[in-house]
């Protein structure tokens, strides 16, 4: 079995820019890996100063674009895991998170974390099938 990487446009180049070595989404067999996804927006390459709503709704684009480079879809994903900064949050995340996952959601795990390298408060990665 073979590894394939995807390209996202603007995430991939922001991650270029800052030397991070990763790939955003890479497909293996009949799955597809996407890298936890911060609240980037791709077009200004920037996380912007956000609240959760906002930051979660960018974070759930960036995993569906994600997806889409590698052939899969939001409705393929099997499991997610959301890192979080306060778990005071989690009710807010649902109610977004709900919206991208309406029927029948993957698995998922919500962990809380101390912090990042740049400053925002939600990370979702996933596993989808191909």
């Amino acid at each position: 079995m073979e590894k394939e990487t995807f390209r996202v446009d603007g995430i991939s180049q922001v991650l270029e820019k800052a030397q991070v070595p990763l790939s955003p989404v890479v497909k293996a067999g009949d799955f597809v890996f996407v890298s936890g996804m911060p609240p980037l927006d791709p077009v200004s390459g920037t996380v912007p100063r956000a609240d959760i709503v906002r930051q979660t709704e960018l974070v759930l684009e960036n995993v569906k674009a994600a997806l889409e480079a590698a052939g899969s879809s939001l409705a393929k994903v099997v499991k997610t895991t959301v890192y979080i900064a306060n778990a005071a949050y989690f009710p807010t995340v649902n109610e977004v998170y709900a919206r991208y996952f309406p029927h029948d959601p993957p698995a998922r795990t919500f962990a809380t974390v101390g912090s990042w390298p740049w400053e925002f408060d939600i990370e979702i990665e996933c596993v989808a099938i191909a």
